[in-house]
């Protein structure tokens, strides 16, 4: 089955595919003009051409969704406030902007809390977990890294740290990271600003302590604390941000591959019957290409 794309699958202004049922319904004129008319099979056969594989994902998806997890008014209602709330008296001039009318907006967040759904129910938060990113996200940290290539080569460069050689010295002969020739300085830094591997390591740290080689998809990397602060200004009280960082955790949790996995059994189980004929291939599984990335940071 293909691997639908499941994060951020509905956008405003997406158009939607209506079948037509009999051959009137077919003919009906949509645009009557000097210099021809269009029917509405004219514009229905347009859009399946230009984007109906598109669509029909999308709305397979939706349909799945709404099959399995429920939203309520109320729940679209809460997210509307908050947005209000947020943006004041220039809320209504922002979601004009943004997203056409307040009804299309409400659409998108009903899809949005259904998608989110799926995705919480297989992994916990703990009130732990939130209480430990508030803590991070009101933190900075001051740190020096050294990134190589491979284990071997981080192993020979802690043991030089261990044996007493300076940490800057060594960063400037063996990092490939730019930072090198400042000997490693990264500056101050806070949560999600760094890949999560070198995150997780840094905020586990002290000041003055050497980690470890820490692997992430850049390499191995190992830190050194320098400093730890409290942010100039705070992210506001734990309860008023309490549900925005239950949805940062959620999206650093995400395994993007088990979603897609899960995603692909529900439909399954929908037992999807695709009846045009050009799209009948559509939830066939696709090659998979790998990715890669040479930076440093997140």
């Amino acid at each position: 089955m293909k691997k639908l794309a499941f994060a951020a699958i509905i956008t405003a202004g997406t158009l939607t595919l209506a079948a037509c049922t009999n051959n009137e319904a077919d003919s009906e004129v949509v645009v009557e003009s000097e210099a021809g008319d269009i029917t509405k099979e004219d514009f229905y056969e347009k859009l399946k051409s230009r984007n109906g594989e598109a669509i029909l994902e999308e709305m397979i998806t939706i349909k799945v969704l709404e099959n399995n997890y429920e939203v309520t008014e109320e729940d679209v209602n809460a997210e509307i406030q908050s947005m209000k709330d947020t943006y004041g008296d220039q809320y209504d001039s922002i979601i004009e902007q943004n997203f056409g009318s307040e009804d299309e907006l409400r659409e998108i967040i009903r899809i949005s809390l259904l998608q989110e759904a799926a995705i919480a129910e297989d992994i916990e938060i703990t009130e732990e977990d939130l209480e430990q990113e508030y803590n991070r996200q009101n933190t900075e940290i001051e740190a020096q890294h050294i990134l190589v290539a491979d284990e071997d080569t981080a192993n020979e460069v802690k043991q030089k740290l261990d044996e007493g050689e300076d940490f800057a010295e060594l960063a400037k002969e063996y990092s490939t990271d730019g930072s090198a020739e400042d000997g490693g300085d990264l500056g101050y830094f806070s949560t999600g600003e760094m890949v999560p591997e070198f995150e997780e390591a840094a905020y586990n740290m002290e000041i003055d302590e050497i980690s470890d080689p820490v692997q992430s998809q850049f390499g191995f990397h190992i830190i050194k604390v320098n400093d730890i602060r409290d942010k100039e200004e705070s992210i506001g009280k734990f309860e008023d941000v309490k549900e925005d960082l239950r949805r940062e955790l959620l999206t650093k949790r995400m395994d993007v591959t088990k979603v897609q996995e899960k995603m692909d059994s529900l439909i399954e189980d929908a037992k999807v019957d695709i009846k045009i004929d050009e799209f009948k291939d559509l939830l066939e599984i696709p090659e998979t290409e790998g990715q890669g990335s040479e930076e440093a940071k997140g």
